[in-house]
């Protein structure tokens, strides 16, 4: 209340950037580990304060990471050879599988493109100024556009480090993997971008917290950094976000797009969990895997509280509302609640499975209800059909 004083009389561009300064600060306090911190530096740096996600239309980001060849050939891990098998098995056509001849009308309030769960009506209720029906659908419209740009932004950096990973990974069977992977990341980037620019016609620029995990994660140089971040962290991220936005629709091709990409996602994140649980539990040093450990709270964190649609708050509230009380309003919202349960869900017993959830780290986890999730089934536990089992 006091800091809304202060800023009350501030005009309204110099009031942005002050609130979104301190909000960036609260990002970096709640890095409390001073090792996370120092490595996601300069990432936080280009994404938060430089914004070179908005900034720049091509964004250079240097990577330096080992390529692994070997002449060998084995092929001595039949479990990532099954999964590479189911891979090929489930392969699809974005442009012949999905019926892009449907008609979309996202102001069509009997197919919604989305439900009212992510601003609730009884918080649109409390503003000064009222929306009409009319606005109230153009909103929904505005947070789906915004919500499947961020996809589409996400499925660009997947797809480059599905390609790096490709190159560092140590097993044949897992590079045959991963080029089905760069091959579906390719075709998530295809099917997000063409629903956006020809059935929505609205793009938003990617989200400075999404960039800063993205950079984090393509400039770091460790395979397996890589890894955990991309196919366990950001994948389940994904497939939260994902089977939300599926079962907040009730427009069709939005949800049968959504529903292929689900069953893919499902054997990514089968992948990481697969390639690092060896790795993680047999292969490091304790100083490395708490390092390791470490820096997936960290994102964990960041990523159940800081993905807040702010391109949605200046383009409709500010000014009307405060920053952060826009942040409450989506951090409590119903769509929010959903989504940081199944993220959690899928996340917590695959960070268990590989090893980094020890006795150590999970206190952390408990003071922000992430451990109620433990006892769940991992990735390797988990088909495509049964990710797509409980979908509506």
């Amino acid at each position: 209340m006091i800091l809304d004083s202060m800023l009350s009389g501030m005009p309204r561009p110099a009031r942005r950037k002050v609130e979104e300064a301190l909000d960036n600060i609260g990002v970096v306090l709640q890095m409390r580990n001073p090792k996370v911190f120092a490595s996601m530096a300069p990432s936080a740096l280009r994404g938060l304060l430089l914004k070179e996600g908005k900034r720049k239309d091509v964004v250079q980001m240097h990577s330096s990471h080992p390529v692994t060849f070997d002449t060998r050939y084995k092929m001595d891990f039949p479990e990532m050879n099954k999964l590479y098998r189911r891979a090929v098995a489930n392969q699809w056509d974005g442009d012949k599988d999905l019926d892009w001849k449907t008609n979309v009308d996202p102001m069509n309030p009997e197919l919604p493109i989305l439900s009212n769960d992510f601003v609730p009506d009884y918080e649109l209720d409390k503003l000064p100024v009222k929306l009409t029906r009319q606005q109230r659908t153009e909103l929904n419209y505005n947070i789906a556009c915004w919500m499947l740009s961020q996809f589409m932004h996400g499925e660009q950096g997947a797809l480059y480090a599905s390609a790096q990973v490709t190159e560092s990974v140590q097993w044949l069977e897992g590079k045959f993997f991963g080029g089905t992977q760069v091959m579906d990341e390719a075709r998530h980037l295809e099917v997000f971008n063409r629903y956006l620019t020809t059935k929505l016609n609205k793009v938003y620029q990617i989200n400075d917290n999404l960039f800063v995990i993205l950079d984090d994660l393509l400039t770091d140089a460790r395979w397996d950094f890589k890894f955990l971040g991309m196919q366990i962290m950001v994948e389940g991220l994904a497939l939260g976000a994902f089977r939300t936005m599926h079962n907040m629709s009730q427009e069709p091709l939005l949800k049968n797009l959504l529903k292929y990409v689900i069953r893919d996602e499902a054997r990514h994140v089968h992948y990481g969990v697969l390639a690092l649980k060896t790795h993680f539990t047999q292969e490091l040093s304790d100083q490395e895997r708490r390092e390791r450990e470490d820096w997936a709270f960290e994102v964990a964190v960041l990523m159940r509280n800081r993905f807040m649609a702010h391109e949605i708050y200046e383009e409709w509230f500010e000014g009307m509302i405060s920053r952060q009380h826009w942040n409450d309003i989506v951090l409590n919202s119903p769509a929010m609640t959903k989504f940081r349960h199944t993220m959690f869900e899928r996340l917590i017993p695959n960070l268990d499975y590989i090893g980094l959830m020890t006795p150590r780290i999970r206190p952390h986890y408990e003071r922000f209800g992430m451990l109620d999730f433990i006892k769940g089934k991992n990735a390797s536990q988990l088909s495509e059909q049964d990710m797509v089992a409980d979908l509506h």
